[in-house]
């Protein structure tokens, strides 16, 4: 997992091209004038998902991993929490894979860190995550826009 601002991401250049393409598009684009919706980058290699939505309380958290997609993610308004875990250390498996929706769903995780706007992450296939959820103490739901880019592995 990489977490860092996007202000950065020229330390990110000597990643594959994939996802410094990713990294390049959410950096240069303003997503208040992006519709929500799914965006082919380059066919099914590079796809870019804009959300707008409510971050979820910590007991709503959806754990998961990918194995076809790395996830570059990016807070582009509101702030949420990130729940994250290595596959090593994974909690027990609550859905198992799904080839077609490229996803295994665990039972939840307790480590989980900040995300404010203009944060971006790379979760990789061995990196168990719990995106959207609401910050504050006590956690309060609010709105976020949130860009997902998945990368083909």
């Amino acid at each position: 997992m990489i977490v860092d601002r996007i202000q950065n991401y020229a330390q990110y250049l000597h990643l594959p091209p994939r996802i410094v393409k990713a990294i390049e598009y959410i950096g240069s684009t303003d997503f208040t004038f992006v519709e929500s919706g799914q965006y082919e980058l380059d066919g099914k290699n590079l796809v870019s998902i804009v959300n707008r939505y409510k971050t979820k309380l910590p007991d709503q958290a959806v754990w998961e991993s990918h194995r076809k997609y790395i996830d570059v993610q990016f807070v582009a308004g509101g702030n949420e929490r990130f729940g994250c875990v290595p596959l090593v250390s994974a909690p027990p498996v609550k859905t198992p894979y799904s080839e077609e929706k490229d996803v295994i769903f665990y039972e939840p995780g307790i480590e989980t860190f900040a995300a404010p706007m203009g944060t971006f992450m790379i979760f990789y296939p061995d990196d168990i995550h719990a995106p959207g959820l609401a910050t504050g103490t006590p956690p309060v739901s609010a709105d976020v826009v949130k860009v997902v880019v998945k990368v083909a592995v």
